[in-house]
């Protein structure tokens, strides 16, 4: 089925290349699927906002996230938009939607 992923960082787009758009989609899916309550994505949103607080809505219903796992998100999804091209500032907010 085709997906459609777009990512914000910094409140800037981000041009996203087929390899890219597959290591965002699989690392996201593997967060999901570490939590409970969780099912196959139809529609995310997942938001990093400036204070660090991570919000995630999967298929209309918000996510509850533990600090702990709100963390290990927030530090992996850093992690991996740091080496993205165009990325000269540290992620202080990051949007990123999935759509199948």
């Amino acid at each position: 089925m085709p997906r459609k992923i777009s990512l914000s960082v910094n409140n800037n787009p981000t041009e996203l290349g087929d390899f890219v758009k597959g290591f965002v989609y699989h690392v996201t899916t593997g967060i999901l699927a570490s939590l409970r309550d969780t099912g196959a994505i139809k529609n995310l949103e997942l938001n990093v906002d400036s204070d660090n607080q991570v919000n995630m809505t999967l298929n209309g219903n918000e996510v509850p996230l533990s600090y702990f796992a709100a963390q290990i998100i927030r530090s992996t999804l850093a992690g991996m938009v740091a080496n993205l091209k165009g990325a000269s500032e540290p992620m202080r907010t990051l949007d990123l939607k999935i759509t199948q």
